[in-house]
């Protein structure tokens, strides 16, 4: 697996997430893990407009994401696995190297105690009936 390295800054790993995170370009990445597809068959597929799917594939081969081929007068794009590789990097670099879900109890700091929220004046003035 390519290291997350190869995205030198925080931010160019931000924007490749954002990248794979809008909805259309995901449809179109979902179409694309079957294997190459013509830019005609990926419109049918995710009911994508060919103008919008136009830009949404500017969009994944600017972030190398996919690749395109020409032949005659069709276009095929494939999803770029090495590109997928590195956004698999980032996502895997947050996860703590022993599986867990985040800081143990011990190594979390502790919370200030919540205020009880029950003594205010009223709970202060609150005067009990003696019976003789």
């Amino acid at each position: 697996m390519m290291a997350v390295q190869a995205l030198s800054s925080t931010e160019e790993q931000a924007e490749l997430l954002r990248v794979l995170g809008h909805p259309m370009r995901l449809a179109v990445l979902k179409e694309l893990t079957g294997g190459e597809r013509a830019v005609g068959d990926i419109a049918e597929r995710t009911g994508l407009g060919l103008s919008v799917l136009s830009q949404q594939l500017a969009i994944l081969r600017k972030a190398a994401l996919v690749s395109s081929r020409r032949e005659a007068k069709q276009v095929f794009y494939t999803i770029d696995a090495d590109q997928m590789k590195v956004a698999r990097a980032v996502l895997d670099a947050l996860v703590p190297e022993d599986g867990t879900r985040g800081a143990s109890e011990s190594t979390r700091p502790a919370e200030p105690p919540r205020p009880d929220v029950r003594l205010g004046a009223a709970m202060f003035a609150q005067v009990s009936r003696v019976t003789r």
